[in-house]
């Protein structure tokens, strides 16, 4: 990664860390999170809309045209050409800018900050884009009492934080090296990460293990239909196949659902901070394992998922559920207690029949008995595992698990699962291990070339997992080198022999002296 990146990086992390400290003790660092980057998404959407008339304008021969300037009243004329083209709206008065040059002598700030927030939300009712613009802002409280005690004390530190992002410099998004808005979506979670982890049962995917996600769902694949999420969390992973693929290349757009209401406006945001148009994204929020939202847009090539680890689900409490045909194939329902499988199935079942899904999960889930045996003999007995992989422990915030990322495939050209111990890619970082660029794009090649490789890799036949009770664990398969030295047992017996020889030799002097003392 070249200097600029690394000064692009440190600059925002450094804005961040200052707006942080000054809002030290008065904001809890969950809560902060929320508004530092709904202000962001604020600052970013007023500053997209005024590009795009700007540069409309510029291009019909209107050099100093500055939409920021403009009287509400003249800008109403094109409110509904960019609800159209932008999904939302935003009056030139209400403008992140211009409310930052008046934020300091704005006794009624958080006011105006509500009411803005409710009108751009407002700009999309009636429209294709209103789902994706409802209640965006609902997370950013400005009323309250965990801003300040009284209205003063709140609007001091929002104008703390509206001047705080001001000043971060943000340059041309499109030209940035690094993505400003996810890294520090980034640097705030980690930041946070003790918070973050645990947050709604909610475990933040690092950027590198998206990275090696992405990358395994989208081997030999230049394009996409889809992309899909069942447990969406923040959209990292959604987002990462538009940055590796090209937003471009993912024709029909992206998909993802999240239970948690705060996560879930957050991934929204997300997707307009990476500039993916209101018509290309569809977010839902409900709890996917019972009620799903995207029946009338699967089939999806790419599922990419981090999804929570063995949380409860109604599993059999629920008649209904055994006959829902994402898990009615494999005649039983994941246990009450660990809805990991439940996951699978329903990804199993949204997948396209050329596609590929990557998710990650607990290794529990791979060796267990009863009915998480049973839904992997029916994995194993279809062929649709194609590759496990263990990976280093110590990859996520907030738990030291070492997870591994299961690749299920409809249309697998053997019948053979790929087992890959990656416990050693990886470097360590303070507490924390991390892939490297050379660790994903080792990994990615040994499950392209599908080849045994001693100590790191076996294909295993399904008999073969048949045979091992429909065991998944790395470990039953593929061997550990054993680093110990080796001890050649005649050369040990043969130096004892001296060093016995040598002792007899000192106990006969040691006898002579003590007789010549006494002597």
């Amino acid at each position: 990664m070249d200097n600029k990146n690394n000064r692009e990086r440190e600059e925002l992390h450094k804005a961040i860390w200052s707006i942080a400290d000054d809002l030290r003790g008065s904001v809890d660092g969950w809560d902060f999170k929320q508004y530092i980057l709904g202000i962001m998404f604020y600052r970013y959407i007023s500053e997209n809309i005024t590009n795009y008339i700007n540069e409309g304008e510029r291009k019909a021969g209107n050099d100093n045209f500055d939409y920021t300037k403009l009287e509400d009243s003249e800008a109403e004329t094109v409110r509904d050409d960019m609800v159209k083209v932008k999904g939302f709206f935003i009056l030139p008065s209400e403008l992140f800018v211009n409310v930052c040059k008046r934020a300091r002598n704005d006794e009624n700030l958080n006011e105006t900050l509500e009411k803005i927030f409710n009108n751009i939300e407002n700009s999309a009712k009636g429209h294709e884009s209103e789902d994706d613009f409802s209640g965006l802002f609902d997370d950013i409280d400005v009323n309250s009492n965990k801003l300040g005690a009284t209205v003063a004390k709140r609007n001091e530190k929002l104008v703390k934080i509206l001047e705080g992002i001001a000043s971060i410099n943000l340059g041309n998004y499109q030209d940035n090296k690094i993505d400003a808005f996810g890294d520090a979506y980034e640097f705030l979670m980690s930041m946070y990460a003790s918070n973050a982890g645990k947050s709604g049962g909610e475990f933040y995917t690092p950027q590198e293990v998206s990275e090696l996600l992405t990358k395994l769902a989208i081997v030999g694949k230049k394009s996409v239909n889809k992309v899909y999420d069942p447990a969406c969390g923040s959209g990292s992973l959604l987002l990462k196949s538009a940055k590796i693929l090209g937003k471009e290349n993912v024709r029909n757009g992206f998909y993802g659902q999240e239970i948690n209401l705060t996560t879930y406006n957050l991934c929204r945001i997300n997707m307009f901070l990476h500039d993916i148009g209101y018509d290309k994204f569809d977010i839902a929020c409900e709890d996917t394992l019972v009620s799903p939202q995207h029946w009338d847009d699967e089939p999806f090539e790419v599922i990419v998922s981090n999804p929570p680890y063995s949380i409860k689900w109604a599993g059999d409490e629920n008649g209904i559920l055994i006959n829902d045909p994402r898990y009615s194939p494999a005649g039983v329902l994941a246990p009450k207690s660990k809805a990991d499988f439940a996951f699978i199935m329903h990804s199993l079942a949204w997948l396209a029949a050329k596609g590929t899904a990557s998710i990650v999960c607990f290794p529990g889930i791979l060796y267990r008995g009863g009915a998480e045996q049973k839904i992997r003999k029916y994995l194993i007995d279809n062929n649709f595992v194609d590759c496990i992989i263990q990976l280093p422990d110590n990859l996520f915030f907030g738990t030291s698990i070492a997870t591994c990322i299961m690749v299920l495939k409809k249309s697998k050209n053997d019948n053979s699962t790929l087992f890959i111990d990656a416990t050693k890619e990886c470097v360590k970082v303070t507490n924390n291990n991390k892939l490297t660029d050379e660790n994903i794009n080792n990994i990615v090649e040994i499950f392209t070339k599908r080849e045994d490789k001693e100590y790191v890799a076996k294909l295993v036949s399904n008999k073969e997992m048949e045979e091992n009770d429909y065991n998944l664990s790395v470990s039953t398969y593929v061997e550990k080198e054993d680093t110990r030295e080796k001890i050649d047992i005649v050369e040990l017996n043969k130096e004892i022999e001296e060093i016995v020889a040598k002792e007899n030799v000192l106990r006969e002097e040691i006898k002579k002296i003590i007789s010549e003392i006494e002597g």
